[in-house]
């Protein structure tokens, strides 16, 4: 009798579980990002951003109008591929998703965003710059970095300023990130009153640059400026440096990683490479960046290399807007991430302006001794 009634109460203490389990309320957040391809140590940097995120979140106990919220990750790759991303943005919306954070590239940010916003799921990317992701009109579209506009600038004018460039020439891979900060940059030099003296352009799968660099080097450049990602830029620098072209290397936070001396197979100069990461913390929040830092480090055995931090960020800003919205239903809190304002992230403090747009957004300034990445400067 007693071995039957333990079976019984055993069995009842299953069922409640369950009910207890069942009344979960299941949180599906997409990422998406290029985890094949030359870019693929980016992409796996922005996609363990969201994984330590959702486990964090999972880890404290989130409780979402009443309910305890248990959050999964559906992760996807574009391989900075167009076609691939709104592929693969489809997918995650067929999932009925609540959220997405990516794409990493604007090249795909762009094109998938339209599939996002049709569906009204809200889309926050933590690295894509081009200015025209925010502004189709979408309410469903932000980003917690500073855009092209202001990344390019600030680059353009510091090359004509700090760097005292006089011959200065561009060259870009041709992408809606690597043009668009390319144009920037020219557009900021021209207004600290430098000059541009030539332009050139790659792909961003291009390995040789001996043509382009040759036609450069004929005008004797003291700033080359790259728009495009460290996968290309490794090679180019090993390149220039075969060319026996000495003049300083500049260019966005596609190329601002941990990885790029490595891609540059030791021909960097110290202080060769300048480069600019949207976003930048000072102070006492720094501490908070150093310690995601160590943490993401013993957790992933591998550096930060560029985005990780506005991920993990972004993923709590959209949880966040859950929590005070009291649902995870993408029409319900969507109003309210809009409104974010004042969110305390490891990146800094997070608020969005009328077009999905950080306010005040800052940049840090990098160059590389050493082969290892040293702050400059954070500007906003």
């Amino acid at each position: 009798m007693q071995v039957k009634l333990n079976v019984i109460v055993g069995a009842l203490a299953l069922c409640v579980g369950g009910a207890a389990f069942a009344q979960d309320l299941v949180v599906r957040i997409g990422h998406v990002g290029p985890t094949s391809g030359a870019i693929a140590h980016l992409g796996k940097d922005n996609e363990n951003g969201a994984r330590m995120a959702i486990e964090d979140l999972n880890a404290k106990g989130v409780t979402i109008g009443g309910r305890k919220a248990r959050f999964e990750l559906l992760a996807e790759d574009d391989a900075a591929d167009p076609k691939q991303g709104t592929a693969a943005a489809q997918k995650l919306v067929d999932s009925k998703v609540n959220g997405v954070i990516g794409h990493l590239n604007s090249g795909t940010t762009i094109p998938a965003s339209k599939i996002y916003s049709d569906a009204g799921i809200p889309q926050i990317s933590p690295s894509a710059t081009n200015p025209r992701y925010t502004r189709q009109g979408y309410k469903t579209t932000f980003r917690v970095v500073a855009d092209d506009v202001h990344l390019g600038g600030t680059l353009g004018r510091y090359a004509v300023k700090d760097l005292k460039g006089k011959k200065i020439v561009v060259i870009d891979d041709r992408t809606a990130y690597g043009q668009g900060v390319a144009d920037e940059f020219e557009k900021g030099v021209k207004a600290a009153g430098g000059a541009t003296v030539g332009r050139e352009f790659t792909s961003d799968k291009a390995t040789d640059f001996t043509a382009i660099l040759t036609s450069l080097k004929a005008k004797s450049p003291d700033v080359v400026f790259f728009g495009g990602m460290d996968a290309v830029a490794g090679p180019m620098l090993r390149q220039m440096k075969q060319l026996g072209i000495n003049a300083k290397f500049v260019g966005g936070d596609g190329i601002c990683s941990s990885e790029l001396p490595k891609l540059a197979a030791g021909t960097m100069a110290d202080g060769q490479v300048v480069c600019a990461e949207a976003g930048g913390v000072e102070g006492e929040a720094k501490k908070s960046m150093d310690d995601f830092r160590a943490k993401f480090k013993a957790k992933y055995n591998t550096e930060v290399q560029v985005y990780a931090p506005y991920v993990y960020d972004a993923v709590n800003v959209m949880v966040a807007a859950m929590v005070k919205a009291g649902s995870a239903e993408p029409a319900k809190y969507l109003p309210v991430l809009a409104a974010t304002d004042g969110f305390k992230g490891v990146t800094g403090t997070i608020g969005f302006d009328n077009k999905g747009d950080i306010k005040n957004g800052a940049l840090t300034l990098y160059t590389y001794k050493g082969g290892k990445r040293e702050q400059l400067a954070v500007v906003r």
